[in-house]
């Protein structure tokens, strides 16, 4: 049998790399990642190469069903190495998975918020083609013609993601005409960050059919209007099991340079968005508190009352690369937790 299989990569873009694929069809019966086969592209293309050594390889990491084309098709993501099989520079997902394994036993965990705008042109979806909707307020988890934009798009993603498989855990409309969001998680490290990049493509494929576009922009529109962002949610199993852990992992994420740390690797432009306004703490002050969406790290309600649960670092942008986020609450979080011995 023939099949269809669409090599999903990260580029080497900056300052916000771009997803980018290509079809293969293939020739025998689908079946685990161990037998796709590995392929290449024209990194001079991606920003990845230079044109005089070109070749970049595609090795799968992670494939599921293709909704778009559906049969046996599949979508297979891939990350980037140099043709001597080691990671290429643009490659972050390498680096996660060193981490990821270091503290593998802590069992640590994510559920990522992606928040998200539609454009219809150069301009967002339902805004008006002179001057500006009504302020925000009404469009956060609306209803109605008036005050939602693009909802057939975002059941057709919906769809799309369950259909592949993928652990897509809600949906809402945000606080700006033209603005969604999804979730992705619980899972861990890897799956997430592996699945967030599928989820990610599929928006921009299924907007592609309705003639819209999407953006990870995270001030897509100046003024007095919220960015957008990727609050991601983490705990590990000392985190789910008491609050002392809970602490732990907030401080050590205001330790000495940390702050910083983080934030210079959360998301091109995380300036416009982290002002202090608009549900955000300033970029340059660590803070954390409970039921607090204007800290940088909120403890919810729920966790505080229980005694246990995880924590929202809501200072990640929404162009923040999800192999980089995990990886730096990972490794901050849990060699805190190391070090108190509370494991």
């Amino acid at each position: 049998m023939t099949f269809k299989a669409e090599y999903i990569w990260i580029d080497g873009t900056a300052p916000t790399a771009k997803l980018r694929s290509k079809t293969k069809v293939i020739t025998g019966v689908p079946a685990g990642l161990d037998t796709l086969p590995i392929w290449g592209f024209d990194g001079s293309s991606t920003n990845q190469a230079e044109g005089h050594s070109s070749d970049c390889v595609l090795k799968p990491v992670f494939s599921c069903p293709d909704p778009i084309r559906g049969g046996d098709d599949i979508l297979v993501l891939c990350e980037v190495l140099d043709t001597d099989m080691t990671p290429h520079p643009s490659n972050t997902r390498a680096a996660l998975a060193e981490v990821a394994e270091r503290f593998a036993a802590q069992e640590p965990i994510f559920g990522i918020e992606q928040e998200y705008t539609f454009f219809d042109g150069s301009r967002p979806l339902g805004f008006p083609e002179n001057g500006f909707p009504a302020p925000q307020g009404g469009y956060y988890c609306g209803v109605g013609a008036d005050e939602i934009f693009g909802r057939d798009v975002v059941e057709a993603h919906l769809e799309n993601c369950l259909k592949a498989g993928l652990g897509i855990s809600g949906i809402n409309a945000e606080v700006m005409p033209g603005q969604w969001e999804f979730q992705v998680g619980p899972l861990a490290p890897l799956e997430v960050s592996d699945q967030m990049w599928v989820a990610r493509w599929l928006l921009y494929r299924t907007a592609e059919d309705f003639g819209i576009s999407a953006t990870l922009d995270p001030k897509p529109v100046k003024g007095d209007w919220n960015g957008a962002g990727a609050h991601t949610n983490f705990s590990t199993k000392a985190m789910r099991e008491g609050y002392d852990a809970i602490i732990t992992a907030c401080e050590s994420l205001g330790e000495g340079s940390k702050p910083l740390d983080h934030v210079k690797n959360y998301g091109a432009g995380i300036d416009e968005r982290l002002t202090g306004l608009h549900e955000t703490a300033p970029w340059d002050k660590y803070s954390y508190g409970v039921s607090d969406r204007g800290a940088s790290v909120r403890i919810p309600w729920q966790v505080e009352k229980d005694g246990k649960g995880y924590i929202e670092d809501r200072r990640p942008n929404a162009n923040v690369d999800p192999y980089v986020v995990t990886r730096l609450l990972v490794d901050t979080c849990c060699s805190a937790l190391e070090k108190a011995g509370q494991v």
